[in-house]
C-alpha cells in the first residue's frame, strides 16, 4: 500500500443499536445504491501514545491497524474546516509495513514525511507505547451515488479496551465514507437512512472515545471557536466555514445533554443554536429556497426545546443565591423562609425542562437538523439555483459583505441605544438582541479584520451585552418566579423587587457601558 500522502478522509459517522444493524444493511436505499458485494472482515487496531497523551493533546491519532496478516500504520490529523453537520474531514496517511502474524514496531521513518513529523518524533524519542485497542466486525458495503459518487458503507461492532485497565467500552456505528464525487450525496443517503433508523450523531472519532477510556477524562461542553477564514474568500465560502463551525458545537454539546446533568451542556447548545440561526438568517439575504426556510424553522424548534431549561438553570443557580445570600447578608429571615418552598417547585420544573431538552436532543428530529444543515453547506451555492443578478452576492468579497452587514448593524444598535439607560424593559430587551445580532457578526467575521481598533471595539460591544444580559435575566426571573409559584406569592413580590432592584443598581452601569461602545471607531471601514 502506497503512502497516501496529503489523503483526506470525508466520512459521515453515525451511531445505531446492535439489534438495528440488519435492517441498516437491508435498507431499500442501500439496495438501491449497493454496487457489489458486502465485505466482512475483522480489524483490530492498536494506538500508541506517550504515557502523558501527547499525541492526543496535539489533534493526532497513531495506530497499527491487522488486516489479516497485513500490518498497516496510520496516523490521523485533527478535524479540518469541512467536518460539522455529522461530518468528519481528517487528513490521513498510511502504509503497509509488513505481513506477519506478529505485529510490527513503529516505522518512524515513515512519521517523517507528515506534517507533523516534529510533534510525532519527539513523541517517539519519548516513548511511544500501546494505549489503546479497537476490535470489531466491519461490514463493508460498495455504493454508487448520483453523479457517479461512489462511497463505501462501513458497519463496525465491536469494543474499545484500553491496554492497561480493564476499562472497555462497546462501539456500533456506521460510516459512510466518500471515494470520488460530491459529499452532499453522503448527506442524502444518510437523511434517508435517518428517517427511518434510530441512529444518532457521533462527533467523537473511535481515536477520541479510546483517549478518553485510558485517561478517565470525561467529555467537556463544546464552546463556540471563531471559522478560520481567508480574507479572500467570498461571501458563500465565509459563511459556509461559519455554519460549520456552529454545527460542530450544536453537535459536540448533544451527548453531554442526553447523558449528563452539568447544565453547561444545554448551555453551550444554546449558544450555538442562536449562532448558527443567525448565521443562516444571513444566507437567507443571499440564497433564499424553501429548504433554508424550512431548516431555520427547526432550529427555533430547537432554540424552544433549550430555552426554558437555560432559563431555569440561571434562576436556579445564578439568580436564586444572589436572593438568599442578600436576604442572609440584611438578616432577613422572612425572605428566606419564602424562598425555601420556592425551591422545591422551582427544582422540579427544571428536572421536567431538562427533560424535554433531553427527549429533543435524542429525537430523530435533531439528526435530521444537523444532517440537513450539514447537507445544505456541503451542496455548490448552497443548492439554490440562483438568478444572474443573485449570483455575485454569494460571490461578493467576504470583507465586503462583512463590512456592509457589520454597518447595518451597527446603525440599527446606535438607533436603539440612543436614551438606553432610561428606556422601558421592552426596549432594553429590543437593544439586546440588536447587540448579539452585532456581537455574533464581529465574531463570526473576527478573521478577516485584525487590530487594536477591532479588538478595543468587540471588548466594549461585549461589556454592554453583558450588561443588557444582566438587566434581562432580572426580567426573566421575576416572570419566572410568578408563573412557577403565583403572581401573589412571596416569593413572586421578593422577585419582584429584586428585579427592580438589579436595574436601580445597572442603570449606571449601562449608562457608562453605552457611552463607552458608542465612542469606539468601527473597525471594518
Amino acid at each position: 500500500m502506497e503512502s497516501l500522502t496529503g489523503t483526506a478522509e470525508l466520512e459521515i459517522k453515525l451511531r445505531l443499536p446492535r439489534k438495528a444493524v440488519a435492517k441498516l444493511i437491508r435498507h431499500p436505499a442501500i439496495a438501491e445504491v449497493k454496487a457489489g458485494r458486502a465485505r466482512r472482515r475483522r480489524l483490530v487496531s492498536t494506538y500508541f501514545d506517550t504515557p502523558n497523551l501527547r499525541l492526543a493533546r496535539a489533534g493526532l491519532g497513531l495506530r497499527i491497524r491487522r488486516d489479516g496478516r497485513q500490518w498497516i500504520q496510520t496516523v490521523k490529523g485533527a478535524p479540518e474546516g469541512e467536518s460539522g453537520g455529522g461530518l468528519a474531514a481528517r487528513p490521513e496517511y498510511q502504509w503497509a509495513i509488513g505481513r506477519s502474524s506478529k505485529m510490527p514496531s513503529i516505522d518512524t521513518a515513515r512519521l517523517a514525511t507528515t506534517p507533523w513529523h516534529r510533534v510525532l518524533l519527539k513523541a517517539a524519542r519519548r516513548g511511544l507505547a500501546p494505549a489503546f485497542v479497537t476490535n470489531f466486525n466491519r461490514t463493508e458495503i460498495p455504493l454508487t451515488l448520483a453523479d457517479s459518487t461512489t462511497a463505501i458503507l462501513a458497519v463496525d461492532v465491536g469494543t474499545i479496551r484500553a491496554v492497561n485497565s480493564a476499562r472497555h467500552m462497546d462501539l456500533c456505528e456506521i460510516e459512510l465514507e466518500l471515494g470520488s464525487g460530491h459529499v452532499a450525496r453522503l448527506f442524502e443517503l444518510a437523511l434517508t437512512l435517518a428517517s427511518d433508523l434510530p441512529l444518532s450523531l457521533e462527533s467523537a472519532s473511535k481515536a477520541a472515545r479510546g483517549v478518553r477510556l485510558v485517561s478517565s477524562a470525561s467529555a467537556a461542553p463544546v464552546r463556540a471557536e471563531n471559522a478560520e477564514l481567508s480574507p479572500d474568500a467570498t461571501a458563500g465560502d465565509v459563511l459556509a466555514s461559519i455554519i460549520r463551525v456552529c454545527l460542530r458545537q450544536v453537535e459536540g454539546n448533544a451527548d453531554g445533554i442526553v447523558h449528563d446533568d452539568d447544565p453547561e451542556w444545554i448551555h453551550q447548545m444554546r449558544i450555538g443554536t442562536r449562532r448558527l440561526r443567525a448565521c443562516l438568517s444571513l444566507l437567507r439575504n443571499l440564497a433564499a429556497s424553501d429548504e433554508l426556510t424550512r431548516l431555520i424553522a427547526e432550529i427555533k424548534w430547537l432554540a424552544g426545546a433549550l430555552g426554558p431549561a437555560r432559563d431555569l438553570d440561571v434562576l436556579a443557580l445564578e439568580t436564586l443565591p444572589a436572593v438568599r445570600s442578600g436576604a442572609r447578608s440584611a438578616g432577613d429571615v422572612a425572605t428566606a423562609a419564602a424562598m425555601r418552598p420556592f425551591a422545591v417547585k422551582l427544582g422540579k420544573r427544571r428536572k421536567v425542562a431538562r427533560n424535554e431538552a433531553r427527549t429533543a436532543v435524542a429525537s430523530r428530529r435533531f439528526v435530521q437538523l444537523v444532517l440537513a444543515a450539514g447537507a445544505l453547506v456541503a451542496r455548490p451555492q448552497f443548492g439554490t439555483s440562483l438568478e444572474p443578478t443573485a449570483a455575485p452576492t454569494i460571490d461578493t468579497p467576504a470583507r465586503e459583505f462583512a463590512s456592509r452587514l457589520l454597518e447595518r448593524r451597527q446603525r440599527n444598535l446606535l438607533r436603539r441605544g440612543a436614551s438606553l439607560p432610561h428606556a422601558p424593559a421592552d426596549e432594553r430587551h429590543a437593544a439586546r438582541i440588536a447587540a448579539k445580532k452585532l456581537r455574533y457578526a464581529t465574531e463570526f467575521f473576527a478573521d478577516l479584520f485584525s487590530g487594536k481598533r477591532a479588538r478595543t471595539y468587540r471588548k466594549a460591544l461585549t461589556h454592554l451585552q453583558d450588561v443588557l444580559g444582566v438587566l434581562n435575566d432580572a426580567t426573566v426571573a421575576a416572570r419566572l418566579t410568578r408563573e412557577i409559584a403565583g403572581p401573589d406569592s412571596p416569593a413572586a413580590a421578593t422577585l419582584q423587587g429584586w428585579a427592580a432592584a438589579q436595574s436601580t443598581l445597572a442603570i449606571d452601569d449601562l449608562a457608562r457601558a453605552w457611552h463607552d461602545f458608542s465612542r469606539c471607531k468601527t473597525f471594518w471601514d
